[in-house]
């Protein structure tokens, strides 16, 4: 079986085109070789026409000299041509002649030779019609590679078939390979563009991949953006707009979702310093992510919040932005405040726990010489002056210290049932000099309300200290109302006010007529060293001591204030059903003693030697010891004799006096005690208690008062 024709395997030459001479005449293969064998001149209009083809100007195939190869049957001339194809050097036409006896014609060689290579050119060359044109169409089909010549031929005729055939073929060989290394280059771009194509597939999938991986990551990322309980923004980092907010912003700002998306902070005015969006965008730009950067906010009501803000920069899609979490952090600045507050008043508390106790020995024997002396018949009169001045003086020295000790919650309290009527009338006479003429005080009280139980000298102070406020904010005068009544606190109540709380309660209240507070000055009222006054005129303790005390109650304090039309301060406390006692004053009246004997014990000697002096003064007999052991010596000696115990709490010597009247009153049963201190942090609770036969005398005290409380304490 033969090999087809590989048309790209071909080399052809210019000078040597080869024609195939099949007949079984010798004279024709001879005659034909003649005729080839001379160079003629060709038309050019193939030249022409293979230039348009090819697209260039092709070479003439003129004077072109054939190579003419010999066959004499068919299947010779077969053989040939199948030879001519294995070595890549085809013909490009064959002189065929019809009749070759034995063996095949010239139709049938032709149809098989074109079976192997059917781009020959063939000339079939007969003397006569041995077929007619039909049926050789029909035995070979139809083709435009075939010519007939008919015998005899005309030389020139010969000439021009050879030269036009081989022509033609050689046109046709180039157009093929032209067409086949088209096909090639089609194939190779068809590979290429299928290949691009499956990298683009590929491409496409994976693409597609990422993008439903970036669209699950962005659908995390916006459900965790909006879910944060962190207020959080998306900014663009070029415009400074708003892409996106989450609800936790919307609820710290107050603003509406469409108030916000693309908008500036400065268009929402959100920032109090305009500073702050441009330091926040250096640091970007510099850092690309800021950390705990403290700044305020304005929501949209108006309210200035402390905030910390925190912020990353990353692209988005093809704009740079930045994602900013705001945390709020004004009621932490506001519990840090307090914190700073009560560390400032737990220094106070502590600095007054180690000055009161000397201090206020110190004033109280300030306060014991200038009252003997006050006494004295015939006194100068610029010296009772003095000595006037000297007193109101130590007096104020002494309500100082226990303002400081009071709302450090480091004095001593004696809670007693008390009529809160009958305390204020008690006071009345008092207020009425303190704030002076050009004030109208005015008392609107509640018959028959319930008792309260609370520390009388607490309550008289409280009163004091509102009635001072209320007076210094009226300079130019004006109207000042107290005001007492039973009221029961409800659900309702409690609802609109967080620090009330249900029950039954007394209240006091002040209303005055004076400048009054705006609400930034109302937010800081109750603050320990807060005032609007000038320097020297408040120790911004008055109002604070106030809320400790009424805290200390179990109360609260309601305040309503409106500049320029006067304040009103409403206190209240838990109603107690206990009947009161009633409320003593400071009587004028001199108690004389009977006799009775005091031990005194007291380390500080000016202190001992004033208080042994006015007792002894006031018909009472006198021992005196320094400290406690000095007490106890003395006790196994004048034990029967002593009537009452005097004695100061803190003393040296490891011997308190609480623990020093432990021991005597064990000793003694009925031995009457008055403790007597400027500071104790541990008298008077539940770990030192006072029972009905001992009383507490604060330090400073006047001679008269130290009298009356030991008067009172012997008749108990």
């Amino acid at each position: 079986m033969h090999a087809s024709y590989d048309p790209d395997a071909a080399i052809i030459g210019e000078c040597d085109l080869r024609i195939l001479i099949i007949d079984d005449n010798t004279a024709i293969h001879e005659d034909i070789r003649k005729i080839l064998g001379a160079p003629s001149q060709e038309d050019s209009s193939l030249d022409s026409e293979a230039a348009e083809i090819f697209g260039a100007e092709t070479e003439s195939l003129t004077s072109v000299a054939f190579e003419i190869d010999s066959a004499f049957q068919g299947q010779e001339g077969l053989a040939k041509v199948q030879h001519a194809l294995d070595e890549g050097r085809p013909y490009a036409m064959a002189f065929v002649d019809v009749r070759m006896p034995p063996g095949w014609d010239g139709i049938e060689t032709i149809s098989r030779i074109w079976k192997t290579y059917p781009e020959l050119q063939v000339v079939i060359c007969t003397a006569y019609s041995d077929y007619s044109w039909e049926e050789m169409i029909r035995k070979i089909g139809k083709t435009d590679n075939m010519v007939i010549l008919k015998k005899p031929f005309d030389n020139v005729e010969v000439l021009q078939l050879a030269h036009t055939l081989t022509r033609k073929w050689t046109l046709s060989h180039r157009l093929r390979i032209h067409v086949d290394g088209l096909d090639k280059l089609v194939s190779a771009r068809t590979y290429e563009l299928q290949s691009a194509n499956l990298r683009l597939q590929r491409e496409m999938e994976e693409r597609a991949l990422a993008q439903k991986e970036l669209s699950c990551s962005e659908e995390r990322f916006a459900k965790a953006f909006q879910a944060s309980p962190i207020p959080m923004a998306i900014q663009s980092r070029k415009t400074d707009r708003f892409l996106d907010v989450n609800e936790a912003f919307l609820n710290v700002t107050g603003f509406r979702r469409l108030e916000i998306i693309s908008h500036t902070p400065a268009e929402l005015n959100l920032c109090p310093d305009p500073e702050t969006p441009l330091l926040l965008r250096l640091q970007l730009m510099e850092d690309r992510k800021v950390r705990n950067f403290e700044c305020q906010l304005r929501t949209r009501s108006g309210e200035i919040r402390d905030c910390v803000v925190s912020a990353e920069a990353f692209e988005l899609g093809d704009e740079a932005v930045a994602l900013v979490a705001t945390q709020d952090v004004s009621e932490q600045r506001k519990l840090e405040t307090k914190l700073r507050h009560a560390q400032k008043l737990e220094a106070v508390g502590q600095f007054a726990a180690g000055v009161a106790h000397d201090f206020n020995n110190m004033l109280t024997v300030i306060q014991g010489h200038a009252s003997i002396h006050l006494t004295a018949n015939n006194l100068d009169k610029d010296v009772a002056h003095s000595l006037n001045q000297v007193s109101l003086a130590a007096e104020r020295a002494a309500a100082l210290t226990r303002q400081l000790l009071t709302f450090s919650r480091k004095q001593v309290v004696q809670p007693q049932v008390l009529d809160l009527n009958a305390v204020v009338v008690n006071l009345y006479e008092m207020l009425r000099r303190l704030i002076g003429e050009h004030i109208d005080l005015r008392c609107e009280f509640t018959d028959g309300i319930p008792t309260i139980h609370a520390d009388q000298s607490n309550i008289e102070q409280i009163v004091v200290n509102l009635v001072v406020n209320a007076r210094d904010a009226m300079p130019q005068g004006g109207r000042l109302t107290i005001r007492t009544e039973a009221v029961e606190i409800g659900n309702m109540h409690t609802s609109r006010h967080p620090q009330s709380r249900a029950g039954r309660f007394v209240t006091l209240s002040l209303a005055d007529t004076g400048c009054g507070m705006d609400a930034e000055t109302l937010s800081h009222v109750f603050e320990p060293f807060f005032t609007t006054k000038e320097v020297g005129k408040g120790s911004g303790l008055g109002l604070a001591t106030v809320y400790g005390i009424v805290a200390q109650q179990e109360g609260w304090i309601e305040v309503t204030s409106v500049p320029d039309k006067g304040t009103e301060m409403k206190i209240f406390l838990p109603a107690c059903e206990s009947p009161a006692k009633p409320a003593t004053g400071e009587g004028n009246t001199e108690l004389r003693g009977g006799g009775e004997t005091i031990l005194v014990v007291e380390d500080e000697s000016a202190v001992r030697h004033i208080m042994a002096h006015v007792l002894r003064h006031h018909g009472y007999r006198v021992f005196e010891a320094a400290d406690g052991p000095e007490a106890i010596s003395m006790w196994s000696e004048k034990k029967d004799e002593v009537d009452l115990l005097l004695t100061d709490i803190v003393m040296p010597n490891g011997l308190k006096g609480n623990v020093l009247a432990d021991q005597l009153k064990a000793d003694k049963a009925g031995l009457k005690v008055i403790f007597s201190s400027g500071y104790s942090s541990d008298f008077g609770t539940e770990s030192a208690p006072l029972d009905e036969r001992s009383s507490f005398l604060e330090k400073p005290y006047k001679p008269d008062v130290l009298i009356r409380a030991v008067r009172d304490c012997l008749d108990r």
